[in-house]
């Protein structure tokens, strides 16, 4: 009689402990397909680039720095393109991506590469390959580094889910995106160290850019190179949309790289009011 009562107890806890995990999953399901399903399909002028990114930011046009890259280099190199806002990724799973003439490219490198093969577009023709050298080398320690202490700082170390809520990310689905950031930073390395080590690396990338930077209007000089889209995209990031954070606190210490992103926003958006949301207080216009 007692096998009979557990193994009765035992069929009622697993029954209720699955019926749990499918409902769970079934919500984050539902969830993720309403965030990543697909804007309805549109006609575009031929030679347009068509930029595929997430919705447009409370301060800075984008709340992903590669967008806000990929968008400057476009407006760079006075390249026709249209916007579109979903949260459909590329074939790699990532934003932004591009279509042109019904090829799609993903990864923002990838696809300024591309555009810069295709069009005849070269950026950097009046600098030499010493300080194209060192601009990449610059674009890479924030990409490939200080990127990943914004990551961790924006999506593990803000308890508020600050982020979710701007980009309206349902709560649930912010759980799934922190343990992948956790899983990803750990990967990585940077998810290794605490918040102060991790807070001082990025730092020590602020120091150096600033140091480089110096007295000079762009990254090269008096002007722009192509790896100035990226420092923008990711430097803009911490000093726009840090929303309280240490990042934005580190970054204002250094003030020729705020006046720097004060820079490139005059230069490159003169049209930057109508490119962000105003704390969402209303939409974008473009």
């Amino acid at each position: 009689m007692l096998d009979t009562n557990m193994e009765s107890e035992n069929l009622l806890f697993w029954s209720k402990a699955t019926g749990t995990f499918l409902i769970s999953s079934a919500v984050l399901y539902i969830a993720w397909k309403k965030i990543i399903s697909k804007a309805p399909k549109k006609d575009h002028p031929p030679d347009t680039v068509i930029l595929h990114q997430i919705g447009r930011g409370p301060y800075a046009p984008s709340m992903t720095p590669y967008a806000i890259k990929l968008e400057t280099y476009l407006r760079m190199a006075n390249i026709p393109y249209e916007n579109v806002h979903s949260y459909t990724p590329s074939k790699k799973g990532k934003f932004p991506w591009i279509e042109y003439n019904g090829e799609n490219i993903p990864d923002s490198e990838f696809c300024i590469e591309y555009l810069n093969d295709k069009l005849g577009i070269d950026l950097d023709k009046d600098f030499t390959a010493k300080e194209k050298g060192i601009a990449r080398a610059f674009q890479k320690m924030l990409e490939e580094n200080t990127y990943w202490a914004f990551a961790i700082d924006r999506w593990v170390y803000d308890k508020d889910w600050t982020a979710c809520k701007v980009m309206k990310i349902p709560t649930l689905t912010g759980y799934f995106i922190r343990r992948n950031m956790k899983k990803m930073s750990y990967a990585h390395g940077m998810g290794r160290h605490s918040p102060d080590e991790v807070y001082h690396i990025m730092e020590l990338d602020f120091k150096a850019l600033s140091d480089f930077l110096g007295n000079k209007k762009f990254l090269l000089g008096d002007k722009p190179c192509q790896a100035d889209c990226s420092v923008f995209g990711l430097i803009g990031n911490a000093y726009w949309q840090s929303f309280g954070s240490p990042v934005g606190s580190t970054i204002k210490k250094y003030r020729n790289l705020c006046e720097y992103c004060e820079r490139m926003k005059e230069t490159f958006w003169p049209d930057w009011d109508q490119c962000i949301t105003h704390g969402n207080t209303k939409e974008a216009t473009k």
